[in-house]
């Protein structure tokens, strides 16, 4: 892949970035409640239709010719897509909600795309993966146990609602775990790393709560 063919847009927002930091510190948006999976809606969240677009403000501009995605780390058959050939995989459709840690959460979003479980069948995990963490074009980070990305409702997606997904929703490939806060589902994934030991990503290491659960309302770090 020719780097000079991806482009970053925008610039960093350190005031955003900063302000989310404090959030973490102060706790803000906590309800101190938690709730059952069965409750659709998590604690703390306010329904909306439309899709916001949260980012750090760089956004990555990856033609698909140039676009490869790396799945390495602690597994049996490591691999390497460019875009057609990943596009070729066995497909799968779900239709899942989301949960914003910023409090919204928008409901019945229809992907298309790989699923985690047909991926993991591929590269084939070593029993000493435990973690999954995700490394995307614009440099974000972020972690997920194992057990969590070989869910059945984990994919790896390009679609949404039968579109592609624009760039500033995190195409040509994101990240969605539909169980955890969306800051989990990273967005321009370049590659999926397969770990023994956790590595906190951008977030989490800026007081946001290492796993994310929003039924347990797991916004922030409990040290923080």
């Amino acid at each position: 892949m020719a780097d000079d063919d991806v482009t970053l847009f925008g610039k960093l927002k350190s005031k955003l970035i900063d302000s989310k930091q404090k959030w973490a510190e102060d706790g803000r948006l906590l309800t101190g409640k938690t709730a059952a999976h069965s409750q659709r809606l998590p604690p703390g969240q306010r329904l909306v239709e439309n899709w916001p677009v949260l980012d750090l403000g760089i956004q990555p501009e990856i033609p698909t010719h140039a676009w490869r995605l790396f799945v390495d780390g602690e597994v049996e058959a490591p691999a390497t897509w460019k875009w057609g050939e990943f596009t070729d995989l066995p497909k799968t459709r779900l239709t899942t909600d989301i949960h914003c840690v910023t409090a919204w959460s928008r409901y019945d979003n229809r992907w298309e795309g790989v699923s985690a479980r047909d991926l993991l069948a591929i590269v084939k995990p070593k029993p000493s993966a435990q973690h999954v963490i995700f490394h995307s074009y614009d440099t974000y980070t972020t972690n997920v146990p194992l057990v969590d990305f070989a869910a059945e409702d984990v994919l790896l997606a390009w679609s949404w609602n039968g579109e592609p997904i624009s760039r500033e929703h995190g195409g040509p490939l994101r990240v969605v775990i539909p169980k955890l806060y969306f800051w989990k589902s990273a967005k321009w994934i370049k590659r999926v790393e397969f770990s023994m030991h956790d590595k906190p990503g951008f977030w989490e290491v800026r007081g946001y709560h290492n796993y994310g659960d929003p039924w347990l309302e797991q916004r922030y770090d409990e040290e923080t």
